[in-house]
């Protein structure tokens, strides 16, 4: 196999077979891009000739920091609930229709309601600091 711009290395083993190490700025981007919406680990594995189990540690990995990223991505998981249905047109009502709504957090340790309209700096950062 050719090298892709020094960030793959191949060695040749004893038995006649060969192993290939990725660097860390190429198992990041790898890693990076399972992360992007809609993206499906074992297709992108499958893409860069990985293991998607391979790609699962390096994951973990790049979550603890050891991938040389500056900010590990912290993932909290999320749950959907029913949407609250909105006013409909003709119902009376004159004034503009806001848009709004309810989110509720559950971190274990904390809850978190958040009412109308929330702003995503302000969320990101009251998660940053309950997730430590």
């Amino acid at each position: 196999m050719v090298e892709a711009e020094n960030r793959i290395r191949v060695v040749r083993l004893k038995n006649g077979g060969q192993r290939e190490f990725r660097s860390k700025e190429e198992r990041r981007r790898i890693v990076e891009e399972t992360f992007k919406p809609g993206a499906s680990v074992a297709l992108v594995a499958r893409a860069n000739g990985v293991n998607a189990n391979q790609v699962f540690k390096w994951r973990t990995q790049y979550r603890n920091g050891r991938l040389g990223n500056d900010s590990p991505a912290t993932l909290i998981p999320v749950k959907i609930s029913e949407a609250i249905p909105s006013v409909q047109p003709g119902s009376g009502r004159r004034s503009k229709a806001k848009r709004s709504g309810i989110i509720y957090i559950d971190l274990g340790h904390a809850r978190v309601r958040i009412e109308g309209r929330a702003d995503p700096e302000c969320v990101r950062a009251a998660l940053g600091g309950l997730a430590r």
